[in-house]
C-alpha cells in the first residue's frame, strides 16, 4: 500500500493530481491514500519532499532525478537506432556481470500493462552449452509436431537440423551466441515487446549485439522440455534474444525503403 508521511507532506497535491487510479485525495491540506491502487509509483516519483513510499518495495532503489544524466541527445538517439544491426556472428567472449545486470535492469524498469510487473527474464550464459545441446536434441520431435500445425516451420527446422548433422559447427538457430535471453509474460503483446526494446538498447550501449529470434520463440513455445528447463511455467514466450559481442564491424547504416507513413 501507499504510505504518506503527514509530517513531510506539504499539501501540494501533485501526487493526487497525477494518480492514474485516483487512489489519493487531499484531506485537510494533506495527501491521503484512500483506495487500493496498482502501485505504479507515480506518487513516489512526483512528490517534491519524499513524503510518499510504497510498502513491499525497496525504497533505497529509488533514484533522484538528475537532468545531467536523464537527457539523451535526439540526434545521437536517432543515429543509434539507424545504426542498429541484427547480429549473427558473435565472439565467444563472456558478457561481464555488470553488463548483464544493466540489461536485466532495463527490462525490470520497463512499463507493464496496469503495472502488472509479471514479466520473467531468463538469462542463459553459464549453462549455454547445456541449453544449446537440449535445443538440438529435441528439435526432431518438434519438427514432427510442426508437420501437422505449421508445415513451413517443419521444412525450415528440418533444413537447419540436417545442416547441423552434416556439420556440427553449423548453428542456424543460436548462431553460436555466448548468451541467450528469454522474455516470458502473461501479457506478451505489450509487456514483452517493450522490455525487449529497452533491453536491446541497453545491450547495444554496452557494446554488445543482439538478434531477435522468432524461430526460437516457436521452438520454446512448443517444447515442454525447454519451458521446464527455462522455468517459465505457462507464461507466453514474448521474446528471444541472442546476445554477445559482435564478431563483425559495420561501418555505416543500412539503406531503407521510404517509410509507409500516414499523417493526418
Amino acid at each position: 500500500m501507499v504510505l504518506i508521511d503527514e509530517e513531510l507532506c506539504i499539501g501540494c497535491g501533485d501526487c493526487a493530481a497525477d494518480c492514474p487510479s485516483k487512489s489519493i485525495c487531499m484531506t485537510a491540506g494533506k495527501a491521503a491514500y484512500t483506495a487500493p491502487c496498482m502501485e505504479c509509483g507515480h506518487c513516489v516519483a512526483v512528490c517534491p519532499v519524499q513524503a510518499v513510499s510504497i510498502s513491499g518495495y525497496d525504497m533505497q532503489d529509488v533514484e533522484e532525478y538528475d537532468p545531467g544524466t536523464f537527457c539523451i541527445n535526439p540526434e545521437n538517439m536517432l543515429h543509434a537506432i539507424k545504426f542498429r544491426r541484427s547480429i549473427r556472428n558473435f565472439k565467444p567472449d563472456k558478457i561481464e556481470e555488470e553488463k548483464v545486470r544493466n540489461i536485466l535492469q532495463a527490462g525490470r524498469y520497463t512499463a507493464t500493462a496496469k503495472n502488472g510487473q509479471a514479466t520473467t527474464f531468463v538469462f542463459v550464459q553459464d549453462n549455454m552449452e547445456e541449453f544449446r545441446n537440449l535445443v538440438w536434441e529435441i528439435l526432431p520431435k518438434l519438427i514432427d509436431i510442426f508437420k501437422k500445425s505449421t508445415p513451413i516451420y517443419a521444412k525450415i527446422f528440418r533444413h537447419f537440423y540436417e545442416r547441423r548433422r552434416e556439420n556440427p559447427c553449423e548453428d542456424n538457430l543460436l548462431y553460436n551466441t555466448p548468451a541467450f535471453l528469454v522474455i516470458a509474460t502473461d501479457n506478451h503483446s505489450m509487456d514483452g515487446g517493450l522490455a525487449a526494446a529497452n533491453m536491446e538498447n541497453m545491450a547495444v550501449s554496452e557494446g554488445l549485439g543482439v538478434l531477435f529470434s522468432g524461430y526460437m520463440m516457436r521452438v520454446i513455445s512448443e517444447s515442454p522440455a525447454l519451458r521446464n528447463w527455462l522455468e517459465v511455467g505457462e507464461k507466453a514466450i514474448a521474446g528471444c534474444m541472442l546476445i554477445g559481442y559482435p564478431a563483425v564491424t559495420y561501418r555505416r547504416t543500412a539503406p531503407r525503403l521510404e517509410g509507409n507513413i500516414i499523417r493526418k
